[in-house]
């Protein structure tokens, strides 16, 4: 059922609303969103009501996470759209503030991430995880939620942010939604957007490979080598392009081979002409 979904745009207005539900017991969740809302945002949403009595959904694409090269002028943009596809969820309240709302008149502070953050996407986009990181820690700031919703399609933001609360003794947990898939196993995302027709017919090669990927290490394959054929088998795919495709411990992004946990994920990030998409899978 439709609903009208109330939006606010201040931080006071933010935690007036905020307020009244704490003052009756209640207990918030917050899901992060750029907009461009497809499925797989919903499907977090859907979670988010689960795990908690009210939704807060934020939309705000995020200036500081973008490089000077990157897609930031192009990101799809669709609020009333967004806002549509959020009156029939679970959702309570969108949180949906200006850029001068978000970082005021001389705003100076920066949040700098290691660890997790520094290999696979911290090599290819430096500034990423620090941007990430400095809204991410404003919105728990401003929502002051008991859970947060990340889907794990972005798996290493998920490794990031879970060190940042950790190290900062943030109060509230992050809880990885699995990532949500066409049909045809393409991970949802809002730059899919950006695939021409042929592009997206190829598209599918990424999750495929990955999954063939992961079960013959499963089984004892080489890494190094196993991962060599891969990006070959994306090439010839036609991906022109691949940033990175390594196996990783799922818990602290350390290479393989100096995995301390039982578990791993492999992590890929590859270029379809102009759109980069990326993609993950565990390890069985």
């Amino acid at each position: 059922m439709s609903k009208d979904i109330k939006v606010v745009r201040t931080v006071k207005d933010l935690r007036a609303r905020v307020a009244k539900w704490r003052s009756s017991g209640k207990t918030i969740a917050l899901v992060p969103t750029m907009g461009a809302l497809h499925d797989g945002h919903l499907s977090l949403v859907e979670l988010a009501a689960k795990k908690s009595d009210k939704v807060v959904v934020s939309i705000f694409v995020n200036p500081r996470q973008f490089g000077p090269k990157e897609d930031l002028a192009r990101y799809p943009r669709d609020e009333a759209a967004d806002l549509a596809r959020l009156s029939s969820s679970d959702a309570n309240l969108v949180w949906a503030p200006s850029v001068e709302e978000m970082y005021g008149d001389g705003f100076a502070t920066q949040i700098v991430m290691e660890g997790p953050a520094e290999p696979l996407e911290g090599e290819f986009r430096p500034h990423h995880f620090g941007g990430v990181a400095t809204v991410c820690a404003k919105l728990f700031n401003q929502v002051a939620p008991d859970i947060a919703i990340f889907g794990e399609k972005d798996f290493q933001q998920l490794c990031v942010l879970r060190q940042m609360v950790r190290d900062l003794n943030l109060p509230l947990t992050l809880i990885g939604a699995p990532t949500k898939r066409e049909t045809d196993g393409l991970a949802l995302s809002s730059r899919n957007a950006y695939l021409t027709e042929p592009e997206r017919k190829i598209a599918p090669a990424l999750y495929a490979t990955l999954s063939e990927l992961a079960t013959d290490i499963a089984k004892g394959a080489d890494v190094t080598a196993a991962c060599a054929n891969a990006k070959l088998k994306l090439r010839n795919a036609g991906f022109q392009k691949i940033d990175y495709l390594d196996v990783r411990d799922a818990q602290t992004l350390r290479p393989a081979s100096d995995a301390t946990g039982e578990s791993l994920r492999i992590l890929v990030a590859a270029f379809l002409g102009r759109t980069r998409l990326i993609d993950n899978v565990p390890v069985p």
